[in-house]
């Protein structure tokens, strides 16, 4: 008996996710190129009602390097150019670059579209869709969904067509100029970067574009660099900022080849981070820290949105440092991109929303979440610095590092998970160890200071945004605080029948 295909679990916030090929024991493809194909006539539908045309639209479809792109891009033009839409295939790009697709006039196109899945394993794929006001939102992706379900689209008689558009070229050439515009005059223009050696670590998904079409023409020696070619199977690293095995292997790379920086991107390019000379990662909250650095000497005063889990230190760094305002949101790019939005539209200032895991949007570069554009800001302030004899890490010299942090994932074990776990979290606030206090400001779960001097510390308890989980991060500033305050932690939730704590063992 064939089992009915549930579309609503391809939904991934403002994306959609599934398995598309087999190779993982207990994962069932849920994302065939049938399905791709349905996706396609839906997504067609929808962007005809949006923009209520009567002409010919244009969508741009690119895919990362995973092994099943290619089969799922063609079958999802073909959706496309069923519904009579004209697709350009773009082939290997990125996610910020079918984007910047769309507010590219010279080929008015309408919308476009990137089959990938971050960095999830080999075997799942996905898409992300953009018009020219941004990423789709959660409401519009359940909607595409629901009806690709249906199925009951009837073709267009002039169906479209599919031609080649070399778009990555475009968008590198972009950041190119983006990169000679914004260095200093004192600086050269034509070959800003000329006498630098930086090396990229793409981790073999979509971003070694950047080696040859962005550093090698900005002057930069590229020599050294690692895992550029596209390859689905991923058989170096993960390709993923966050990735404790990805950072130690650029971080090698950059002392190997005594680096004077290293860059490395997640599979689409939509995430990325550094590592400075000495061969020490830039990323997370030292990340957030530095990009603040750039974006508060351009914009004064201004509002740095980031996620939740976002440290003291940070805090300090940008309020007291800095002299900006740090507004502490929810986990999730699209609410951190989102909310600085908002704010904007009410007349606070905000030009940076940035997550801890990489994703960074610029007021500047239409709020997109674009890891080459990020690293692209930071190469100029760095071409800049050397003016001073100074670099990068200088500018966040000062910034407070925990002694300690670390993540616990503790698994809920009941299909009721978001009420459950919302009733551990609202109990919790009623419950909380000695020398604990609530942090009254909180966006997202409840967010404690641990005050004892053997603590010295705060943690942060919240509900997983699609799984179920409660995350629970912890930093402390004396050693072996961690694990103080993860034992009281323990001792709290324990008594929970559905909570699994085994991970604080």
């Amino acid at each position: 008996m064939k089992v009915q295909l549930n579309y609503k679990k391809l939904q991934n916030g403002s994306d959609i996710r599934g398995v598309a090929m087999e190779g993982i024991k207990g994962e069932e493809v849920n994302l065939s190129e049938k399905v791709a194909e349905k996706l396609g006539k839906a997504f067609a539908h929808w962007l005809i009602q949006k923009k209520q045309a009567d002409a010919k639209l244009i969508v741009a479809v690119g895919m990362d390097s995973r092994i099943t792109g290619p089969k799922l891009k063609d079958a999802f033009a073909c959706g496309l150019t069923e519904m009579g839409l004209d697709v350009f295939d773009c082939e290997i790009a990125s996610t910020p670059a079918m984007f910047m697709a769309t507010v590219d006039k010279k080929h008015s196109i309408d919308a476009g579209v990137i089959l990938t899945a971050s960095h999830l394993p080999f075997n799942r794929n996905g898409l992300k869709f953009f018009t020219s006001d941004g990423g789709l939102n959660k409401s519009d992706i359940s909607a595409i969904l629901e009806l690709a379900e249906k199925d009951s689209l009837e073709p267009a008689a002039d169906k479209g067509k599919v031609k080649p558009l070399d778009y990555i070229s475009v968008y590198a050439s972009h950041l190119v100029d983006a990169i000679r515009a914004g260095v200093s005059d004192r600086v050269d223009k034509s070959q800003p970067l000329r006498g630098l050696k930086i090396i990229l670590d793409a981790g073999n998904g979509a971003g070694g574009f950047f080696a040859h079409r962005v550093l090698m023409p900005l002057g930069a020696d590229i020599s050294g660099s690692q895992f550029l070619e596209p390859n689905g199977h991923f058989p170096n690293h993960v390709p993923n900022p966050e990735d404790a095995e990805a950072m130690a292997s650029i971080c090698k790379a950059v002392k190997r080849e005594k680096a004077d920086l290293g860059i490395i991107f997640d599979t689409d390019v939509d995430r990325s981070a550094i590592v400075d000379k000495n061969g020490n990662p830039i990323n997370r909250n030292e990340l957030i820290a530095l990009i603040s650095s750039v974006i508060l000497k351009e914009h004064p005063g201004s509002t740095i949105v980031t996620d939740s889990v976002t440290s003291d230190g940070l805090e300090w760094f940008i309020e007291n440092h800095l002299h900006g305002v740090h507004h502490r949101f929810k986990r999730g790019y699209k609410n951190v991109i989102d909310e600085s939005i908002r704010l904007n539209q009410e007349g606070t200032e905000s030009w940076l929303a940035i997550e801890t895991s990489g994703h960074a949007a610029l007021k500047e570069n239409y709020f997109l979440d674009d890891g080459a554009f990020l690293v692209a800001k930071l190469l100029i302030t760095m071409a800049n610095l050397r003016l001073e004899n100074k670099d990068l890490s200088q500018l966040i010299e000062v910034l407070p590092r925990p002694q300690e942090s670390k993540e616990y994932r503790l698994k809920i074990t009941t299909d009721d998970f978001v009420p459950y776990g919302q009733s551990i979290i609202t109990e919790l606030q009623n419950n909380l160890g000695q020398g604990w206090k609530k942090v009254p400001e909180n966006h997202e779960g409840i967010r404690v200071q641990c005050t004892n001097k053997s603590e010295d510390g705060w943690f942060l308890l919240r509900l997983s945004l699609h799984d179920p989980v409660i995350p629970i991060n912890i930093e402390s500033n004396v050693p072996g605080g961690v694990n103080r305050i993860a034992s009281q932690l323990k001792a709290i939730l324990h008594g929970y029948a559905h909570l699994d704590v085994s991970s604080f063992d």
